[in-house]
């Protein structure tokens, strides 16, 4: 009887084991997984072709880039969120030009990882008329390879200072970030211009967006 007593404490230790070890080794796992800095994330070129994606809006309509395409070229716009006030100040200003990009028969998508309730702040904020759209699981981002992490103190700012709530605000916790591009599509769905700069504080200037949007194909 006191053997059979041992041998249950002792498959039970061992099954505390079992899961500690699991749990250790999933752990790790995760703490192996590694981001892209923002030096590392290099950004589509010019001449490259972008692989057609999907992406809803903050009305819960889907925009695809194929069929967009159909219509003109796009410019493709990645902010970081609503919280950031450099990204606000850049679509508040595309916004009151949007027109200018319209008469060349362009239409404009602005992309972020920031989930559909933030989205519509960020039009509350702006006033976008323009498609918003929600980059779940940073799928556009990585596609456009613009993805990044940014570093702990950066992020620490971001959360408290900016109140980003980076974790909650997107589809996971990684607190992974685009950098703040402009690409403009062209009907064939190559890049034929673009403003890549990891430097958050520099963006696109409406003027040079509308310059170089080619010719609408009849």
């Amino acid at each position: 009887m006191l053997k059979a007593i041992k041998i249950k404490k002792t498959n039970g230790k061992s099954r505390i084991l079992y899961f500690l070890l699991l749990l250790l080794i999933t752990t790790n796992s995760m703490a192996q997984i590694e981001y892209k800095s923002v030096k590392e994330a290099k950004g589509l070129q010019v001449g490259d072709s972008v692989k057609n994606f999907e992406g809803v809006d903050l009305h819960d309509n889907i925009f695809e880039l194929n069929e967009a395409l159909h219509k003109g070229p796009v410019v493709v716009i990645f902010y970081r969120g609503q919280w950031c006030p450099f990204c606000n100040k850049h679509l508040s200003q595309l916004q009151d030009s949007l027109q200018m990009i319209y008469n060349k028969g362009a239409s404009v998508i602005a992309i972020s990882p920031e989930k559909s309730e933030f989205l519509k702040q960020t039009a509350e904020k702006t006033h976008a008329s323009f498609s918003l759209l929600y980059d779940e699981g940073y799928k556009i981002a990585d596609l456009f390879d613009v993805t990044f992490r940014p570093g702990g103190l950066a992020r620490v700012i971001y959360n408290t200072i900016l109140r980003a709530d980076l974790k909650n605000s997107h589809s996971d916790d990684s607190e992974q970030l685009p950098i703040p591009a402009t690409f403009i599509v062209g009907q064939d769905g190559k890049i034929v211009w673009r403003h890549f700069d990891p430097d958050y504080k520099k963006r696109s200037k409406i003027e040079d967006i509308v310059r170089n949007i080619p010719a609408k194909k009849k």
